[in-house]
């Protein structure tokens, strides 16, 4: 946890390209700037994908760093300590998808509903049709 009291992502700063390290040839300068990488120098866009993917773990930065600066550094560690502990127990499965209610809590999302939690599982999910249920016992 970098402290941070940030809001937005930071956008991702892309690693330097041939142009940036080019000798006086026009070659990649392998001596000074290590071996080239052709993944590093791909551009995924305009980033906006990577600052959405990364906007729960910014928000949940900057509480835990306002936690720290008005509570202690207590807080937040026991936090994101009883996180590990639930996080490594086994979920709940009910009727409807797997959940960790406890995680769920610990992390703020319990009063919140997401479209996975009403479409997710339902196509896969246990009959809810009793007759069929009865006709199986039956056979």
């Amino acid at each position: 946890m970098e402290p941070s009291l940030r809001i937005v992502p930071a956008k991702n700063t892309k690693s330097a390209s041939v142009q940036d390290t080019a000798n006086s040839l026009g070659l990649h300068d392998s001596f000074r700037h290590g071996p080239r990488s052709i993944a590093a120098e791909v551009e995924t866009g305009s980033g906006m994908q990577e600052r959405l993917e990364n906007w729960e773990a910014t928000q949940d930065n900057a509480k835990l760093t306002l936690q720290r600066n008005i509570y202690g550094l207590h807080v937040p560690m026991r936090l994101m300590m009883e996180r590990k502990i639930v996080a490594s127990t086994s979920t709940f499965t009910s009727a409807m998808s797997p959940s960790n209610v406890h995680l769920d809590i610990l992390m703020g999302r319990d009063e919140s509903i997401e479209p996975a939690d009403v479409f997710l599982g339902m196509e896969s999910g246990p009959s809810l049709d009793i007759h069929d249920e009865l006709r199986k016992k039956r056979m």
